[in-house]
């Protein structure tokens, strides 16, 4: 049988994760990597680790510099994205047999940007981690699996629970994709729904940064 082909797009330690797991895989073949670019410096280089790895990458960060996209002949098994931070348009999508996204939230819940910071500024107790099935809107598109986890804003970060979130993260990823062909994704709730772009980002004030002290000084 042959190898489904997959291109992982994002940041972080947790897209390099995810990468070298796909890398590895009898099933499928990476035959990509799209970095976000600028790359954040808080955490490792997934364009390092892409070449480290012998994986073509995408050094402008936009998936429409990928290797032959635009050829009309061009296509993939997967398209996974970790974290990527470019809305991907219908005609990418069209060209991807699958298109899947991890999200930092529990869908329907806490769609666009910063997840994370908005349910400490809310004061939630619970949060959660989503896979989802790409479409052309914003993280609404049917969920293919998710968990949820206790989280303390009393005393935790927003640093605390972004590397709770890629633990959590990887174990839901590593559960899921060994049964991905046999789950039937389900539509998303869109009247429990909430959402926040980047216009919102101000409004989240000492809750802005990684951590609330920063906020301070």
């Amino acid at each position: 049988m042959d190898k489904k082909k997959v291109v992982v797009l994002g940041k972080t330690d947790f897209a390099m994760r995810i990468a070298d797991w796909f890398l590895s895989s009898p099933d499928y073949e990476l035959i990509c990597a799209v970095p976000v670019i600028p790359e954040p410096t808080w955490t490792e280089s997934f364009m390092g680790w892409a070449k480290k790895s012998g994986v073509p990458c995408v050094e402008s960060g936009h998936y429409k510099d990928i290797s032959g996209v635009q050829n009309p002949e061009w296509q993939v098994d997967l398209a996974f994205s970790v974290f990527y931070d470019k809305i991907i348009k219908e005609w990418f999508l069209a060209k991807c047999r699958r298109a899947l996204n991890i999200h930092n939230a529990p869908l329907p819940k806490y769609r666009g940007v910063r997840p994370i910071n908005w349910a400490l500024k809310n004061n939630e107790r619970k949060h959660g981690t989503t896979i989802h099935e790409m479409t052309a809107g914003i993280d609404d598109g049917p969920i293919v699996a998710h968990l949820e986890y206790s989280i303390y804003p009393e005393f935790d970060e927003v640093v605390d629970v972004h590397k709770r979130a890629r633990e959590y993260g990887w174990i839901l990823f590593q559960q899921t994709m060994p049964i991905l062909d046999k789950i039937k994704p389900l539509p998303q709730d869109h009247s429990m729904a909430s959402y926040y772009s980047k216009k919102d980002i101000p409004l989240l004030g000492d809750r802005m940064e990684d951590r609330r002290e920063r906020s301070r000084q």
